[in-house]
C-alpha cells in the first residue's frame, strides 16, 4: 500500500483532471475555438495517461490509498483507493471516455453550443472516475450526483426540442400517453428518474454512518460491529437493497429502467458516453465495490441482498430484450441491449453472493462490464455514423449502406458479433458464458430458472443484433436514401476522426475474444487475490478467512459443457433466425402481423410492456388529478368557503356588538343591571 499525496499524485489527478479541463474550456472558446477542441480532448487523455501509470501496481496486486483532512467535525476525510477493482474500472473509462471525446471532434463539428458539449463531457467523466476512485461512499456520491447533473444536461443538450432530435415515432400512443418525448422531456425524466435511486442510496448509506461513523471502505471492514448491530436490528439487509437502489436507478435497472430509452435524444456520442463508460455503469461499479463487503458479513446472513440483486438483473435482462425485438430506431435497440446487458452483470453479481465460489460470479459480472463497455461504444459510434449520413434514426430508413458505407459496416459488424455473443472469438461470448457457468454452478436453490431466463436472452439478444444490422446495411436502399441521392445527397463514409475510434473498440473486442479463455481466467486470478487479501474470501479453506467451497477445476480450458454448449446454441439460434428474415430475406417479417396473437405480441412489447403507461398514470397523471381534486372539492370549496364565512360572521358579531354601543350611561346601566339579574337567577334555580 501507497500512502501520502505525493506518492499517490497520479490517482488523484485521474479524477482532477477532468474536472481541471471543465473549468478551462470557456476560458479558451473565447480565444480559438480550434483550441478549444484540442485541449477539451487533451485533458481527457491526460486523465486516461494517468489512469495506465497504475496498471503495473494493479497487476502486482498493489493499491495506493491516500487521505487528507475534509470534514474534521465530523472526523471525515477526503481520500482515493487505487485497488485493482477501482485500476481496472478507472482505466476503462478514461479510455473509452477519450476515443469518445476524439469521436466528438468529427461528429459535433459546427454544433454552436460546442463549449457547453465540452464543459459537460469533461464534468461527466471527471464525476465517474470520482465514483470509481473515492475511497468512501460520501465521496462516490458527490460522484454520483454529478453524473446526474450530467447526463440532465446533456441528454437535453438539444433544448430547442426540433422535431429530428424527438426520440420514438411521432403520433404513437400506448394508454392515452405519448411514446415520442423532445430532449427536455428525456432529460428531466432521467434527472428525476435517477433521482428515486438517489434517495434510497443515501438513505442507506447514512443508516450505515449512523451504527459505524464512517463512510469508508476500509474502516467498514476493519470494524464490523456496525454491521452486528444493523443486523441485530434486521436493518442490515435493508441498508444493503437501500444502497442498491441507487445502483437501480443510475443503472436503469427494473423498475427504474424507463429514463434510459428516452436518454437517446441526446447526441450519439453523449449516448456512447452513459452506456459504455459511465452512468449507467456506475451503478455496476457501486454494486461490485460493496458487494464484497456485504458478503464478507455472510455470517449475519446477508444472502438476500444478493438475491435481489440476481433476480432485478434477471428481470431486466429479459424485460429490455423482448422490446429491442421490435424497436424501429436503431439507437433505441442499443438502449434496451445495454439494459438488458447490465441485468447480465447484476446476475453475475448477484449469483457471486449466493454461490459455492463468490469470486466466479464477482469475475462473470465484472468481465461482461468490461466486454460490453468496448463493443456498446464501439456500436453507438457506429449508429452515430450511420445518423450522421443518412439523417434519420429508424433503421427503416436505411438499408444497403454496406456498398456506402464499408469501414462503417465492417466494424459494427464485429461489435455486433461480440454482443451476439458469436462463439471462440469474441469477447461477449466469453464473458457471457462465464455468467452461465458461475449460475449453473452455484449451489443456488433456483439456479436453473435463472439460468433458463439468461439462455432466452442471449438467443433473443443474437436476433435482434442481427436484425439491426440486416436492416441497416443489406437489402435494398429505401425510399429515404433514394429521396436523398435523388436530391444530390451523396452517401458517403465518415471522416477517419468518427470511425477509427470505434474501430479500435471493436478490434479491441475481437482481440480479447481470440485469447478470452486466458484473459478470463487472469481476470479470475487477479481479482479472487484482491478479494482475499481486502475482504478475506478465498475460494478455498484458508485459516482467517470466510470457508467456503473450493474453486473447483478452473484450468485454461477449464469450461462448463452446458454452459458452453447454451451459449453455443443461443447464438445459433437467434443469428439463423435474425439471418434469415433480415440479411438473407428467405421470409418476412411482416408474416408477424398476419397472425391476431402474434400481432398482440408485437403491439405489447412495441408499447414497451405498457411500463412507460402505468409510469405516466401511477406518477404523473394520477396525482395530478388527485391534486385537481383536492383544489375543486377542498380547497376551492371548503378552505375558500372557511374563509369568507369566518369574515361574514365576524362582521355580524361586530355589528351586533357596535349596535350596543349607543354612548347613552342610562342603556349601559340598564344593561348591567338585566346582566346581573340573569346570573342571579341561575344561582337559585
Amino acid at each position: 500500500m501507497v500512502e501520502g499525496f505525493n506518492e499517490s499524485i497520479n490517482v488523484w489527478l485521474i479524477w482532477m483532471l477532468p474536472f481541471i479541463g471543465a473549468a478551462v474550456v470557456p476560458a479558451i472558446a473565447k480565444g480559438s475555438r480550434r483550441a478549444r477542441d484540442y485541449i477539451a480532448v487533451g485533458f481527457a487523455l491526460a486523465s486516461a495517461i494517468s489512469a495506465a501509470t497504475l496498471i503495473p501496481l494493479g497487476l502486482a496486486g498493489h493499491e495506493v490509498h491516500s487521505q487528507v483532512p475534509w470534514i474534521s467535525a465530523l472526523g471525515l476525510k477526503a481520500g482515493v483507493l487505487a485497488d485493482p477493482l477501482a485500476i481496472l474500472m478507472t482505466n476503462i473509462v478514461a479510455w473509452i471516455s477519450f476515443l469518445i471525446m476524439v469521436y466528438s471532434v468529427g461528429y459535433m463539428h459546427g454544433d454552436r453550443d460546442l463549449t457547453r458539449y465540452w464543459f459537460f463531457m469533461l464534468f461527466f467523466i471527471g464525476s465517474m472516475q470520482l465514483i470509481v476512485i473515492s475511497d468512501n461512499l460520501l465521496m462516490v456520491f458527490f460522484g454520483w450526483e454529478g453524473v446526474g447533473l450530467a447526463s440532465y444536461a446533456l441528454i437535453g443538450f438539444w433544448y430547442y426540442d426540433r422535431k429530428k432530435d424527438y426520440v420514438g415515432k411521432e403520433g404513437h400512443y400506448a394508454g392515452g400517453i405519448p411514446m415520442w418525448t423532445s430532449p427536455t422531456h428525456a432529460g428531466m425524466k432521467a434527472f428525476l428518474m435517477t433521482k428515486a435511486g438517489d434517495v434510497m442510496m443515501l438513505a442507506g448509506m447514512f443508516l450505515i454512518f449512523m451504527h459505524a461513523g464512517t463512510f469508508g471502505f476500509k474502516e467498514l471492514i476493519a470494524d464490523q460491529t456496525w454491521a452486528e448491530t444493523l443486523a441485530q436490528q434486521n436493518l442490515l439487509v435493508p441498508a444493503a437493497v437501500l444502497l442498491f437502489g441507487g445502483a437501480v436507478g443510475k443503472s436503469a435497472q427494473f423498475p427504474l429502467n424507463e429514463w434510459l430509452l428516452e436518454a437517446m435524444t441526446g447526441p450519439t456520442a453523449v449516448s456512447a458516453l452513459i452506456h459504455a463508460a459511465t452512468m449507467v455503469k456506475a451503478g455496476v461499479f457501486l454494486v461490485a465495490r460493496i458487494g464484497p463487503l456485504f458478503f464478507a458479513l455472510s455470517a449475519l446472513n446477508t444472502s438476500q441482498f444478493f438475491e435481489v440483486v440476481a433476480w432485478t438483473g434477471a428481470i431486466t435482462a429479459f424485460l429490455l430484450a423482448t422490446q429491442a425485438l421490435v424497436s424501429p430506431e436503431i439507437k433505441k435497440v442499443l438502449a434496451y441491449s445495454t439494459g438488458s446487458q447490465i441485468g447480465y452483470m447484476m446476475m453475475g453479481l448477484g449469483i457471486a453472493g449466493i454461490s459455492l465460489n463468490f469470486a466466479d460470479g464477482y469475475t462473470a459480472g465484472f468481465f461482461h462490464l468490461m466486454s460490453h463497455a468496448m463493443f456498446k461504444a464501439s456500436l453507438f459510434m457506429g449508429a452515430g455514423a450511420l445518423l450522421h449520413t443518412v439523417g434519420s434514426r429508424f433503421m427503416t430508413d436505411m438499408g444497403g449502406l454496406r456498398k456506402h458505407m464499408p469501414k462503417t459496416y465492417i466494424f459494427m459488424l464485429l461489435a455486433a458479433l461480440s454482443l451476439a455473443g458469436a462463439p471462440l472469438f469474441t469477447s461477449g461470448f466469453w464473458s457471457k458464458d462465464a455468467i452461465f457457468a458461475a449460475v449453473l454452478e452455484s449451489g443456488y436453490t433456483y439456479s436453473m430458472p435463472l439460468f433458463i431466463m439468461a439462455v432466452v436472452v442471449a438467443i433473443m439478444t443474437a436476433f435482434y443484433t442481427f436484425r439491426m444490422i440486416g436492416m441497416a446495411f443489406f437489402g435494398r436502399g429505401s425510399k429515404h436514401l433514394e429521396e436523398m441521392e435523388h436530391k444530390g445527397h451523396h452517401l458517403h463514409e465518415v471522416g477517419p476522426t468518427m470511425w477509427v475510434p470505434f474501430a479500435i473498440l471493436a478490434v479491441a473486442s475481437i482481440a480479447i475474444g481470440v485469447v478470452g479463455f486466458v484473459f478470463e481466467a487472469q481476470i479470475h486470478h487477479l481479482l479472487s487475490e484482491y478479494l482475499g487479501e481486502s475482504f478475506g474470501i478465498h475460494g478455498e479453506e484458508e485459516e482467517g478467512g470466510i470457508q467456503i467451497a473450493p474453486e473447483g477445476d478452473r484450468t485454461v480450458f477449464g469450461l462448463n459443457p452446458i454452459a458452453a454448449a447454451a451459449s453455443v446454441g443461443a447464438f445459433g439460434v437467434g443469428a439463423a433466425l435474425g439471418f434469415i428474415f433480415y440479411i438473407a430475406r428467405k421470409a418476412d417479417p411482416a408474416v408477424i402481423g398476419r397472425n391476431i396473437v402474434t400481432r398482440a405480441i408485437w403491439k405489447f412489447l412495441y408499447n414497451r410492456w405498457y411500463l412507460n403507461t402505468a409510469l405516466y398514470w401511477g406518477g404523473v397523471i394520477g396525482p395530478l388529478a388527485i391534486y385537481r381534486f383536492i383544489w375543486r372539492y377542498f380547497e376551492s370549496t371548503i378552505i375558500d368557503g372557511i374563509n369568507p364565512a369566518l369574515q361574514n360572521s365576524m362582521a355580524y358579531m361586530s355589528k351586533v356588538v357596535k349596535a350596543g354601543q349607543t354612548g347613552t350611561t342610562q342603556t349601559y346601566l340598564f344593561v348591567f343591571a338585566v346582566g346581573i339579574m340573569i346570573i342571579l337567577m341561575l344561582m337559585f334555580l
